[in-house]
């Protein structure tokens, strides 16, 4: 008779010793970037901010489109902001999904959002600041 014993290995995760980052909280971080009407920047900012994203900047910018072109396509003004926001990445989806409900159901809410990848970042406090991470 054939008998298999079946063992199941198991890996040893050390605690990080005193002078090692503690690394399984790392999470990577996005540029978001988003661009609305400049009467609905607070709005945007503040929903934002539910997402516990720490670092946002909003600046004022000017749509390039005709006054023709935008009374054709329904829009008033070609006044715009453009918000700056770090996220973690493991909201983005999150975040892009709630931006595009507030978009298609705010009245003059519309807008864009996208993200670009960030590569690295100057130090592990700041790291953490932008991640929400202060642990």
């Amino acid at each position: 008779m054939d008998s298999t014993k079946t063992t199941k290995k198991t890996k040893r995760v050390d605690p990080p010793k005193k002078n090692e980052p503690d690394t399984t909280n790392i999470r990577k971080l996005k540029l978001l970037i988003t661009v609305v009407n400049r009467n609905k920047t607070e709005f945007y900012m503040d929903y934002l901010t539910s997402f516990d994203v720490n670092l946002q900047t909003a600046v004022a910018a000017q749509g390039t489109a005709t006054s023709e072109t935008l009374y054709m396509l329904g829009l008033e003004d070609s006044d715009k902001s453009v918000i700056f926001s770090v996220i973690r990445e493991d909201m983005e989806t999150e975040i892009l999904q709630g931006l595009d409900d507030k978009f298609s159901s705010l009245k003059k809410g519309k807008g864009i959002a996208f993200t670009v990848p960030m590569t690295s970042v100057i130090g592990v406090a700041i790291y953490r600041f932008l991640s929400n991470n202060r642990k």
